[in-house]
C-alpha cells in the first residue's frame, strides 16, 4: 500500500489545500493530511480545531486520515510508513524552500520521497494568510474556504481578528 503524507499548518483549510488534498487522493492508496507544529507562526486555530475541520472537508474522501503530530516530518512519515511527502506549490518562491525541506527529509529517512503538486491557477495566489488577512475586511470567502469551515472561520475571525 503506498502511503503519503500531507503535512501543513492548516490554519485554516484553504479550497487550495483541498485540491491538492483530492489530487493525491486520487494518486495514493492512504493519504494521511497531518497538522504540523510550524513554530514560526500563531495560529488562528488549535491543532485539534484543525485535525476536526480538515475532517469535515474530507469526509467524502475513504482513503483520506487526517492526524497531528509535533514530530518531525521524516521521523513521523517513518512510523506511519509513508513512502512519500506531498507539498503543494504555489510558485517558485515556494520551490526554493520546499526542495531544500525534501533533501533534509530524504537524508533523515532515505525512504522518503517528495511529490510536489503545482497549485492550479485559481488558487496560485492563496494562502492561509492571506484567508485571515481578507476575512478580517469581511470579504466574501467562497471563493477560499470550503463552504463547511467558514461559519468556524467567521465565528474565529471576530474572536481574533
Amino acid at each position: 500500500m503506498k502511503i503519503a503524507i500531507y503535512p501543513g499548518s492548516f490554519d485554516p483549510v484553504t479550497s487550495g489545500h483541498l485540491n491538492i488534498i483530492r489530487r493525491a487522493a486520487n494518486i495514493f492508496d492512504k493519504l494521511i493530511v497531518c497538522v504540523m507544529v510550524n513554530a514560526g507562526k500563531k495560529p488562528m486555530f488549535t491543532q485539534e480545531e484543525r485535525v476536526d475541520l480538515i475532517r469535515r472537508v474530507t469526509k467524502d474522501l475513504p482513503n483520506v486520515e487526517v492526524d497531528c503530530s509535533a514530530d518531525l516530518l521524516a521521523e513521523y512519515a517513518r512510523r506511519k510508513g509513508g513512502c512519500v511527502i506531498v507539498k503543494g506549490l504555489r510558485a517558485g518562491s515556494d520551490f526554493e524552500n520546499e526542495f531544500q525541506m525534501a533533501l533534509i527529509n530524504h537524508k533523515i529517512n532515505p525512504g522518503l520521497d517528495t511529490m510536489f503538486l503545482t497549485a492550479e491557477s485559481q488558487y496560485m495566489y492563496l494562502s492561509s494568510s492571506t484567508v485571515k488577512e481578507l476575512g478580517s475586511y469581511g470579504v466574501d470567502l467562497s471563493d477560499f474556504l470550503p463552504e463547511e469551515i467558514i461559519p468556524d472561520f467567521q465565528k474565529r475571525i471576530k474572536i481574533n481578528p
